[in-house]
């Protein structure tokens, strides 16, 4: 799988908006019985998508958003697991710090399910406290960065 060539993008359609969700939904939310819809919340619309696509498949997804003065958060990062460890999460991550530096983002914040600390730790992330226990079994952890 190392040699798939993707790109980065932003979602433009409603066809590709769906699909998008649709990929967010199936690895965030259907491995434990949560309802297509689960996967969105009340910023969709104000906040910055990015996906990674590779023969017009949605592979890898992550989304932006402001939560105060200069202060954006990362959620739903997602990689079809048939495309991990091959630069797809990289890729939708840095697309995602350039749009929230172009944004004059100062800080990054993100709640990093348990499983993806060390991906982030590399990435200059560092841990600031315990967070939520998503479906009472995925532990999270609010991770932080200073950027811009």
């Amino acid at each position: 799988m190392s040699d798939v060539k993707f790109k980065i993008v932003a979602p433009q359609t409603p066809q590709e908006f769906e699909r998008y969700y649709h990929l967010r939904w199936q690895i965030l939310r259907q491995p434990w019985d949560q309802p297509p819809g689960s996967e969105k919340d009340q910023l969709e619309q104000t906040s910055f998508h990015i996906m990674a696509v590779a023969d017009n498949q949605i592979i890898g997804v992550g989304r932006l958003h402001t939560v105060g003065d200069k202060v954006f958060q990362i959620r739903y990062m997602a990689v079809d697991e048939r495309f991990r460890n091959i630069g797809v999460g990289t890729a939708v991550l840095e697309a995602i710090e350039k749009q929230a530096v172009f944004l004059g983002a100062t800080k990054i914040v993100l709640d990093a399910r348990e499983k993806a600390i060390g991906f982030y730790e590399k990435k200059g992330y560092r841990i600031t406290a315990p967070s939520h226990t998503l479906f009472g079994v995925i532990k999270h952890f609010k991770m932080e960065k200073s950027i811009g």
